[in-house]
């Protein structure tokens, strides 16, 4: 079975009622796929790791759509055209639907209005980049839209932009005169939701792995024996984890990992 891949306007009644949890990706690629990981990843690196992130997100969001039927994941793709690469990571009871083209902000406006056109009563629209986001976020987000009530459910991160956003209706305006890739894109969406007096329940802070510290933060978060201090822990991202553990146990954890030589070094001063 493959992930069913929807069309635009077509109203589905299967759909009435229930929750999209939407993740927006781009399939993954060498070379065009967390470039900003390389250094310390190789790009080849960087591409599996994303295909990583986007294996532990589904999963999550599947394990979620069987203890709640409000659930339905969807995967929001680019580019069209790479859709039997990206049903290889998916769940199967997942759906696909193609992004608009635009910069960021089409893009995500675009994916609400599809979906809601869909059918689908609520739509929490998720980034691709947070593999151990916990799963009470997500959780925490159904129940609030489940409600009905019209309100913005938003997830900051600590760059500055946000994990998730979730909403009752389309709202065109979260997603305009926004500084995209900035520091500023989450204080911007909530001048947004004031502006059109859209009430706003936050969700608790997590964080995106989109650079070199990122990347060490997800490493200490899942490998925390060899970490310096201690981390809030997030969902398990087992596909991640065997990964960064197949790169740290090759002669590459100098390079991919530099902590933890430090950490075991210091640990051999103190014997």
């Amino acid at each position: 079975m493959r992930p069913e891949i929807l069309t635009p306007v077509s109203r589905n009644s299967a759909f009435s009622g229930r929750c999209a949890i939407a993740i927006m990706i781009k399939t993954p690629r060498n070379g065009f796929s967390k470039t900003r990981l390389s250094p310390p990843l190789h790009s080849e690196e960087a591409a599996e790791m994303s295909r990583c992130f986007l294996r532990d997100t589904s999963a999550a969001i599947e394990a979620l759509m069987h203890d709640d039927p409000f659930m339905m994941g969807v995967a929001v793709y680019t580019p069209v055209g790479s859709e039997a690469e990206l049903a290889d990571l998916l769940p199967a009871h997942f759906k696909m639907l193609a992004q608009r083209h635009g910069d960021l902000g089409l893009r995500l406006a675009g994916a609400a209005e599809d979906l809601f056109s869909l059918g689908f009563s609520a739509v929490c629209l998720v980034g691709s980049d947070s593999p151990t986001l916990p799963v009470e976020n997500l959780r925490a987000t159904a129940t609030i839209l489940k409600e009905g009530a019209d309100r913005m459910v938003i997830g900051p991160c600590t760059d500055g932009g946000y994990y998730l956003v979730g909403m009752n209706r389309p709202y065109t305006k979260l997603f305009e005169e926004i500084d995209w890739s900035t520091g500023s894109v989450y204080e911007q969406t909530i001048g947004r939701s004031k502006e059109i007096n859209l009430p706003m329940v936050e969700l608790p802070v997590w964080y995106d792995v989109d650079d070199k510290d990122s990347l060490n933060r997800l490493i200490s978060e899942l490998f925390p024996e060899w970490s310096m201090g201690e981390l809030p822990q997030g969902a398990p991202a087992p596909n991640t984890k065997a990964f960064i553990h197949r790169l740290l146990s090759a002669e590459n954890a100098a390079r991919v990992w530099p902590a933890m030589t430090a950490c075991q070094l210091e640990r051999r001063e103190r014997r």
